[in-house]
């Protein structure tokens, strides 16, 4: 396996538990947190799918899903802001006390998001090598 299909797949492995983690959620600003993370995950899963080969690639669900996800990514930041908490909620305090590192964490996700090149099966290759990257760094740091 390469290291852009490696590093795909760790994105992909840290974030699949997101989808269930939303059942029972009670405090709103905790739902619209993982909302937001839920169409990042969504919207990796799309682009993750066709540059592994399990899915076909295709220009426009490709760059309809690089759009989505760079616009939940630009969201991030704020959507952690008020630091709220749910027994639901996978997010680590450490969020909060590691403040700066994290933001400089969801940019880097943000940016790379909107980097992606989706007008090519290899753009959107290598612009998921750098997704996937993103959020394994912040994923091993703060989600439970």
């Amino acid at each position: 396996m390469n290291r852009i299909a490696k590093t795909i797949a760790l994105g992909l492995i840290c974030i699949a538990g997101a989808a269930a983690a939303k059942d029972g959620v009670t405090n709103p600003v905790v739902k619209a947190r993982m909302d937001t993370m839920g169409a990042v995950r969504g919207n990796v899963a799309i682009l993750g799918d066709m540059a592994s080969g399990k899915t076909v690639y295709d220009q426009a669900a490709a760059t309809a899903a690089q759009a989505a996800l760079a616009a939940a990514a630009a969201e991030v930041t704020a959507k952690f802001q008020p630091q709220e908490t749910d027994p639901v909620s996978e997010a680590k305090p450490e969020i909060w006390t590691s403040w700066d590192d994290f933001a400089t964490k969801a940019d880097a996700l943000a940016k790379a998001a909107v980097a992606l090149d989706a007008s090519s099966l290899d753009g959107v290759k290598t612009g998921m090598g750098a997704v996937g990257g993103t959020c394994k760094a912040c994923h091993s740091v703060y989600r439970l």
